[in-house]
């Protein structure tokens, strides 16, 4: 099963959700694969704390133009939607952290004055946390592309692996989480029960299944504080409301001490692999 994991805003828990389910799952003799897509803030492996054996560059191509075939005719200028390219005084100026190496330049040129070379956009890790085969992505200082890093993470995923695939996707509803969650058998929404949880949580879902048409469920994460919006939209939208994180300073404490929730909450272990077999259920896996 291919399940990620995601909110509709920062700070909901969701990591911890995500790190808690894979830990249940190696308990119970079930293979997981762990990705942390959140490559701008990659924080999983604090709480599994991997041993990372492996290291390659995430890029993408980026045009050059060769000054002396250019015809400076301004076509690659004219097609490119991300304004990297400029045609000024008597040379094209290409601006690398701009550019999707979508690579219609090189297309469209007339005269094929423009190769590509790979730019490097961050860092893509690997190795072992106990068990679970582990996989982070990292992007570089001063870029701005997360999804182009979560592409590159995602292209070793097998389109059936037997156990459970589990990716931390970022948080939001923008491009890099569109990137992680396509594909996925099912989606993990984390949210709280507060105004904010529920309008971002509303926003996520409606991309989600409403967009990409991808089942979803609910963990509902520091249960006990806010109001009652989250429940009455689940309900009324059929939403599945998996698993209820009471809103308790055992586990905060733990979090801070970089302990996870099941070893703060050990009794939680069981109602997250009810969680699991009932999402299995749900996807037909």
């Amino acid at each position: 099963m291919k399940l990620a994991i995601a909110s509709g805003k920062g700070g909901t828990g969701k990591t911890t959700i995500a790190v808690s389910l894979a830990l249940t799952a190696i308990e119970n003799g079930i293979p997981v694969t762990f990705y942390d897509c959140d490559v701008e803030a990659p924080n999983a492996a604090l709480f599994l704390r991997p041993e990372l054996q492996q290291s390659m560059a995430a890029s993408i191509p980026v045009p050059e133009i060769d000054q002396d075939l250019c015809t400076l005719c301004g076509q690659c200028v004219e097609v490119c939607a991300y304004n990297a390219l400029a045609l000024v005084g008597d040379q094209v100026l290409v601006f690398n952290e701009m550019c999707h190496g979508c690579g219609s330049c090189t297309s469209n040129c007339p005269e094929q004055a423009i190769r590509e070379r790979p730019f490097r956009i961050g860092e893509i890790e690997s190795g072992m946390a106990g068990e679970i085969r582990f996989v982070h992505g990292r992007m570089d200082i001063g870029q701005a592309m997360a999804t182009p890093i979560i592409h590159t993470m995602k292209k070793e995923i097998p389109d059936r692996e037997e156990g459970l695939v589990l990716l931390d996707a970022p948080p939001g509803s923008a491009c890099p989480v569109v990137g992680t969650v396509s594909g996925m058998d099912y989606v993990l929404m984390v949210t709280e029960p507060t105004p904010f949880g529920f309008h971002d949580l509303r926003q996520a879902v409606n991309l989600v299944r409403g967009e990409m048409d991808i089942p979803v469920g609910v963990v509902l994460n520091r249960d006990g504080i806010g109001d009652d919006q989250v429940e009455r939209y689940c309900r009324e939208n059929n939403i599945p409301i998996h698993l209820r994180i009471p809103f308790d300073r055992a586990i905060a404490e733990a979090y801070s001490d970089g302990k996870t929730l099941t070893a703060a909450k050990p009794e939680l272990k069981q109602d997250f692999m009810r969680m699991f077999e009932s999402i299995a259920r749900q996807v037909n896996v």
